[in-house]
């Protein structure tokens, strides 16, 4: 019994179990990431309109991009 060889197709790394991975960090909600650069954009377009806050609507979408969103 003992002295059978394990089939080729089985590879022995298969027979050793690995730790539990952790889970993936949850990803943020949209509305939750980036609340530095939305509260300036938001207060800019409050007070001036959206024409005159270009630059911060850009920088928000900048922002949301590296959290990993599709902003386009």
């Amino acid at each position: 019994f003992f002295s059978r060889r394990l089939p080729a197709l089985i590879p022995y790394t298969a027979l050793i179990t690995c730790p539990a991975r952790a889970a993936p960090p949850k990803k943020k909600k949209i509305c939750c990431a980036c609340p530095d650069t939305k509260k300036m954009r938001d207060e800019c377009i409050l007070n001036n309109g959206e024409d005159a806050c270009k630059a911060l609507i850009e920088a928000h979408k900048v922002c949301l991009r590296s959290e990993g969103f599709d902003v386009k």
